[in-house]
């Protein structure tokens, strides 16, 4: 039998059974298609339209962190999320009675009902602590049950406050709560059971009477647990904690629904193109390669130079070439990002003197109506949803920034 040496592989003299590996020999790397970059022209192409990407990117996330400002800014004042957590336990503690549901029941109500509404859903903050004991409620269910008249008002959201008042810290006349723990709001259900003489059933007998919701789910996780009190206790929690994620989860569609609304505002308002501004950015790459080529030139590239500033900028019917430079590179495309805006901002270089302010109300409306800039001004909106946190991840892989370690 005769075995085949492998390629490469050589035996040395004197030292039998030993194998000497050839010396590597490095063979060339060889691309095909797009991806090859071949030559500094090619690595010119991939430099301009990486500098568009990370420009539009850009752009983008500054707007995005400006809508999420503004978003922020609406929520925090008009105390958005506490009025959405208590419109909910009015609805579930209360019921709705003869008035529709405290919680918005559409997008027009987000922006109009729930931020202005005269019907606060928040209970009122008083100067006194939390009463030590709680009081059974004031309610004969035997006798609710046979008379035909409407059951008494007790309101069970100012009870269920009274039971949370230390963890709140008000800024007004009503509370600011606007998360609930899911292990606070048990301990409080207990306490409430605590103050009736039958128990957990008392309880859940004048809610009945009542005619609040609450009844129902209390009554469901009471015959769940088994009518075992440390069972009941942890299946509030659980129940509280999920009815919380659909709070959240019907929050969250909300809100993206004033996001788009933000989105489009600002858009509108700044007039952004994102088409037309990814072409000045272009413009501005071609510019800066023009000025590196004729600076490169020799003798020839001072007029060279003056000949492609004509359009840029002159001074008494010249141009002074390094001065005229230096003005349209501190002015960059992200600059003049705003300066098709209703009211654009300008800040003389140096900071010689403060930033003026300019009316551009004529401008503005003929670049609203001029139908070419509508498909940049969509893209923009389009961009915007998806938030500054994605743009912030794409920028960092486009750029390699990386993330700072705790």
């Amino acid at each position: 039998m005769t075995v085949s040496r492998p390629a490469g592989v050589t035996r040395t003299a004197g030292f039998a059974g030993r194998r000497r590996i050839a010396p590597f020999r490095a063979m060339p790397l060889r691309l095909r298609g797009p991806a090859c970059i071949n030559g500094a022209g090619d690595l010119t192409v991939l430099s301009v339209y990486l500098d568009l990407a990370v420009g539009l990117v850009l752009a983008f996330l500054l707007l995005s962190l400006l809508v999420s400002g503004v978003n922020e800014a609406f929520v925090r004042l008009f105390d958005i999320r506490s009025k959405f957590l208590w419109a909910y336990l009015r609805d579930i503690l209360d019921g709705a009675g003869e008035r529709r549901s405290w919680l918005p029941a559409g997008v027009a109500d987000v922006f109009a009902r729930l931020p202005f509404s005269r019907h606060d859903p928040r209970p009122r903050h008083g100067p006194d602590p939390s009463p030590p004991v709680v009081e059974p409620m004031p309610v004969d269910p035997a006798a609710v049950l046979a008379d035909d008249t409407p059951p008494p008002r007790v309101d069970m959201t100012r009870r269920l406050y009274e039971r949370l008042q230390e963890i709140d810290h008000p800024k007004g006349a009503r509370t600011t709560i606007a998360d609930i723990p899911p292990e606070r709001f048990s301990g409080a259900m207990l306490e409430l059971v605590a103050a009736e003489e039958g128990g957990i059933e008392n309880l859940i007998a004048k809610l009945e009477a009542v005619r609040s919701p609450l009844a129902g789910h209390l009554r469901g996780v009471w015959e769940g647990a088994q009518r075992d009190m440390g069972r009941f206790r942890k299946g509030v929690e659980e129940w509280f904690d999920g009815e919380m994620r659909r709070l959240s989860a019907l929050y969250r569609r909300y809100v993206k629904w004033v996001v788009f609304a933000l989105a489009l505002t600002l858009t509108l308002a700044f007039s952004m193109d994102a088409l037309e501004y990814g072409k000045t950015l272009l413009r501005d790459n071609a510019y800066r390669a023009a000025v590196a080529a004729i600076a490169g030139g020799g003798g020839d590239g001072t007029a060279a130079l003056k000949d492609s500033l004509k359009d840029k900028c002159a001074v008494a019917g010249s141009v002074e070439p390094y001065a005229c430079v230096t003005e349209v590179f501190s002015s960059p495309a992200l600059a003049k990002i705003f300066d098709h805006a209703v009211v654009s901002v300008t800040i003389p270089p140096g900071g010689s003197a403060g930033p003026s302010f300019a009316w551009n109300g004529g401008a503005w409306w003929d670049r609203l109506t001029t139908p070419g800039h509508w498909p940049g001004y969509l893209i923009t909106v389009a961009a915007l949803l998806f938030g500054a946190s994605f743009w912030w991840d794409v920028l960092r892989r486009l750029t390699g920034i990386r993330g700072g370690r705790s």
